[in-house]
């Protein structure tokens, strides 16, 4: 097991009690679809952590098959859509602890608000990064919010 996913999945039994079940993919599942066809699942149930400034940073977890809105990502966050962007990688790495493609939904080093994509609310499970582009783990969607303290959201374009 990679150093950085043994450190979530240990973090995450620590900190939040929870057990982490890891599936590891050598050949990567840095996009949605790598990871549907890796895991053997539709691309809507991969739950994308993506790192944003939206005057702030902010994580958005979307469904692999759909884009982020800016415009209502802007909304959500009371701010204009000109203000709404991807966050870069340093940024992502010094704020949250891990790089991009890893990102998992919950246990960033710095708290930030997080935005669940509503549309996946409507899976029984649905598999997030476990802090490298190789590792994945199930998850209901209904868990991902708590341990994520996410607001569920209508973040899709």
């Amino acid at each position: 097991m990679h150093p950085r996913t043994a450190e979530f999945k240990e973090r995450a039994l620590d900190e939040l009690d929870f057990e982490v079940d890891v599936h590891e993919f050598p050949e990567g599942t840095k996009t949605a679809a790598d990871a549907a066809e890796a895991i053997g699942c539709d691309v809507a149930q991969i739950a994308s952590s993506i790192a944003m400034v939206a005057d702030d940073l902010v994580v958005v977890v979307t469904s692999g098959a759909n884009r982020v809105s800016e415009q209502r990502l802007a909304e959500i966050r009371g701010t204009d859509a000109s203000a709404v962007g991807m966050a870069d990688a340093d940024e992502i790495r010094d704020t949250l602890g891990w790089s991009i493609g890893g990102v998992p939904p919950f246990l960033h080093d710095t708290e930030v608000p997080v935005y669940l994509d509503e549309t996946l609310t409507e899976f029984d499970t649905v598999w997030a990064a476990a802090g490298t582009p190789e590792a994945v783990f199930p998850i209901s969607p209904e868990r991902l919010r708590e341990l994520s303290d996410a607001e569920v959201a209508h973040v899709a374009q």
